[in-house]
């Protein structure tokens, strides 16, 4: 119950040169924002549904985030995984007896699944007969079955039942992207997410009963047993996403999100009658459920503006109840069986804690504590596709600052009132730090999320842009240093301003970007070549123009700022080779520029790996910003 929850802090080997202008140290002599990264901190414990006691949970204790086991009953704790760049994708069996977890090469995300008893020993194949692939999904049932969803660039998606002693059997396979949702309590039916309409934003949810005789094509192993899909033959943009089965035998009702009023919500949908139940929970904001064990209520997670918070949702009487968190952002909930819920929480100001409603902390790792940091504020700016809002961290003193405009990945994300060390780190040098909720991020209503299409990245720049004038103007930000910067889609984001709007930055700070548009979309992982489609309207070759204006690589000619550029070697997602062909073209002209390769994905979980990588970007930033 309660599935692993991302650290978003998680990574860079450091050299020991000190940065100038370094915040205060402690007694140790280290600086505060190092102590940020590198104090011990832990994921939201998942745990067994059939052994409550047993549980799961993701931690930076050895400085790599590494899975461990958690027996609450005895109290006693073991790392599971040990690898050089670390592990954070992992599951419990039901019973509590085994531990899946996923094993790739050095970050490229491109693996098998693994297992390990509960108790420790060593591992072995989790679903022998199936070769690597890109994860799409898991669900293990309480007789040993796991449904594996696999991605690979020459099969597409495919999805597989494997059971102890039985080869594995195909009961899913489409081109377009797909995924499992879930499995049913009594292990007889799987909820599939599917983008056979190739809108690889939306998806259309399928239930299959395993073992049964094929009723469609692409379930060879099973049959279906209902269809949901809000798409309308992708004319009309709405997505489904499985929140999950009830968790009750015989109760064949799954939690669905649906986007039909502008936003995301969970509804009740009957797979075996068809009957849907609208909840009709009226907060403002996006809303997601999951169910408590006993199938008797749901757990409400709310986001809106920035901030999220919890409810608890009796769905026969339509109660809603608030369950007390502090204001700031709730990144993952999980109910209990005594009724209590753990959850996770930060703020901007303050370091994430997972805690209980009975009142305790309930994991707390030894050693060093992260200090807190500045608070954010709200800014609401005007822009050409309507309001935009920024959150905003001001260092001490008196503006206007040297500023940096830290964008967010995804684009589907947002940022929120959570703790962010890497914000963090500029604000104790004296920046302020500002993040744009550009066009394109959840957490505002489905049509500010598709509203990036076709024109992709120049919109959300438009969105940066009239954020920036607002910064400037509002006496917050020096106009002569400012700093664009984001990692992932923030990177691409990063470099195609630097080369559309040259004048307008002082220096640009790229983490794992999107550099040379055509070459990423034919290197880059299958998934990720659905959704450029979906975002571009086609592949390059049908639709080039917008491939072309959409691509970094196009202006980089016009880049005037300096730019700092780190990439991971085995990046599946935003690939090497991409990154190098921009590189090439900055050198080939003497554009000021530095480049940092490292041996991981996209992204590290080593701690002084992603340390090093903010050291660099300081010194960088120090020195050309004087």
């Amino acid at each position: 119950m309660g599935g692993m929850t991302e650290i978003t802090e998680s990574t860079p080997d450091s050299s020991s040169e000190p940065v100038p202008g370094t915040a205060p140290a402690s007694a140790s002599g280290m600086p505060a924002w190092e102590r940020r990264f590198r104090a011990p901190r832990v994921s939201l414990p998942d745990w067994a549904e059939d052994a409550p006691d047993r549980s799961l949970f993701v931690s930076n204790a050895t400085g790599t985030y590494e899975l461990y086991a958690w027996d609450r009953a005895t109290g006693e704790q073991r790392q599971v995984t040990d690898r050089p760049n670390g592990t954070t994708d992992g599951v419990l069996t039901p019973d509590g007896e085994w531990i899946w977890w996923f094993s790739d090469r050095d970050g490229d995300e491109f693996g098998v699944w693994l297992r390990q008893p509960f108790g420790g020993g060593a591992d072995e194949p989790a679903a022998p007969g199936l070769d690597a692939s890109y994860s799409a999904g898991l669900a293990l049932g309480r007789d040993g079955t796991a449904v594996v969803g696999r991605s690979t660039d020459e099969e597409g998606t495919t999805i597989h039942v494997a059971r102890p002693g039985s080869d594995p059997v195909e009961i899913y396979r489409h081109r377009e992207s797909a995924g499992v949702g879930d499995l049913s309590h009594d292990g007889t039916l799987v909820a599939v997410e599917h983008t056979e309409h190739g809108d690889a934003m939306h998806s259309a949810l399928r239930v299959i009963r395993i073992g049964g005789a094929s009723h469609a094509e692409g379930c060879e192993g099973g049959s279906v047993v209902a269809e949901l899909d809000d798409t309308e033959g992708g004319t009309v943009e709405l997505g489904l996403e499985v929140l999950g089965f009830a968790p009750v035998d015989g109760d064949t009702r799954l939690l669905v999100g649906h986007q039909r009023r502008g936003r995301w919500e969970p509804m009740l949908w009957d797979v075996a009658t068809g009957e849907q139940t609208d909840l009709a929970i009226e907060l403002p904001g996006d809303v997601s459920a999951e169910w408590y064990p006993d199938g008797s209520a749901l757990l409400i997670g709310h986001s809106f503006e920035a901030r999220s918070e919890l409810w608890r949702f009796d769905p026969v009487i339509r109660e809603l109840t608030r369950v007390e968190t502090p204001v700031g952002s709730v990144s993952g909930a999980t109910a209990r069986p005594d009724g209590t819920v753990e959850y996770l929480w930060s703020s901007a100001a303050h370091p994430p804690k997972v805690r209980s409603t009975a009142g305790r902390e309930v994991l707390d790792p030894p050693g060093m504590k992260a200090p807190g940091s500045v608070a954010v504020e709200d800014v609401w700016v005007d822009g050409p596709g309507g309001r935009i809002h920024a959150l905003v961290q001001r260092p001490a003193g008196e503006g206007p600052f040297p500023t940096v405009f830290e964008i967010h990945g995804g684009p589907t994300w947002h940022d929120s009132d959570a703790f962010a060390a890497g914000p963090a780190a500029w604000v104790d040098h004296g920046y302020a730090v500002v993040r744009v909720n550009y066009r394109g991020s959840t957490g505002y209503g489905r049509e500010w999320t598709d509203a990036l299409k076709h024109r992709v990245g120049l919109i959300e720049l438009e969105d940066i842009a009239a954020v920036r004038e607002w910064a400037v103007a509002s006496g917050l930000a020096d106009p002569a240093k400012l700093v664009l910067a984001g990692g992932s889609w923030g990177g691409y984001l990063t470099l195609l301003g630097l080369g559309t709007q040259p004048d307008a930055w002082a220096l640009g700070l790229a983490a794992v970007p999107v550099a040379d548009y055509v070459t990423a979309y034919h290197d880059e992982m299958e998934a990720l070549k659905a959704m450029d489609r979906t975002l571009l309207g086609g592949t390059p070759e049908e639709v080039p123009e917008r491939y072309e204006a959409s691509s970094p690589i196009t202006y980089v000619d016009a880049v005037k700022a300096p730019v700092h550029i780190s990439a991971g070697v085995n990046d599946p997602r935003c690939p090497i080779r991409q990154v190098e062909n921009y590189v090439d073209r900055l050198a080939a002209r003497d554009a000021v520029h530095e480049v940092y390769r490292y041996d991981a994905g996209h992204g590290s979980l080593v701690v002084e790996e992603r340390i090093k990588q903010v050291r660099l970007e300081l010194a960088f930033a120090e020195r050309h910003l004087k």
